[in-house]
């Protein structure tokens, strides 16, 4: 998987994406907080969202794009607790580069991607490739139970697996308070 990682090569591989909205891109200085200490990182966002909530969060599979060795998906991620949503997200994995154990666990689609990255103790080092502001289509508010649009943080970022670049990811988070309790 060597393309370099756009929103535009991650929703190539589900053509018919309701979901698609532009993206403004933003330095790393020009995130506001505190969407700037959950995005500009090179942390998995699986950890980085259970640290600033406080609680594990699981992921819900919304849709899947396969050929051959490449395995896509859309997903959310909701806090165990309330089942609130805190992050929406399109993956792309070449699954060539990883064991067939991991495989298997992330192509279930129970655990969240980086949960089972670090349970199994899979080498990587996270690339971030971009940061962005959004405002979500109407799908994206319906997936992110949203009432109405409003502005949004992600980035773009690839994850390399023992040295190679496995995994093309666009992380968009949910408004989040400045201050967690």
């Amino acid at each position: 998987m060597n393309p370099p990682t756009t929103a535009d090569t991650l929703y190539e591989l589900f053509p018919a994406s309701a979901d698609r909205s532009a993206l403004e891109t933003l330095t790393p200085d020009e995130m506001p907080e505190p969407y700037r200490r959950l995005l500009v990182h090179t942390h998995h966002m699986t950890v980085t969202v259970e640290e600033f909530y406080g609680q594990p969060v699981d992921v819900e599979v919304l849709e899947v794009a396969r050929k051959d060795d490449l395995y896509a998906r859309k997903i959310i991620l909701r806090l165990r607790g309330d089942r609130r949503v805190v992050q929406y997200g399109i993956v792309a994995i070449d699954l060539s580069l990883l064991s067939e154990h991991v495989r298997t666990r992330i192509v279930e689609g129970h655990t969240p991607l980086g949960r089972v990255l670090i349970e199994n103790n899979v080498l990587r080092h996270i690339e971030p490739a971009g940061y962005f502001r959004t405002v979500p289509t109407p799908t994206m508010c319906r997936w992110l139970e949203l009432d109405e649009p409003e502005p949004l943080y992600g980035r773009l970022g690839v994850i390399h697996t023992d040295g190679r670049p496995a995994i093309n990811v666009m992380e968009i988070l949910s408004p989040c308070p400045s201050t967690i309790a």
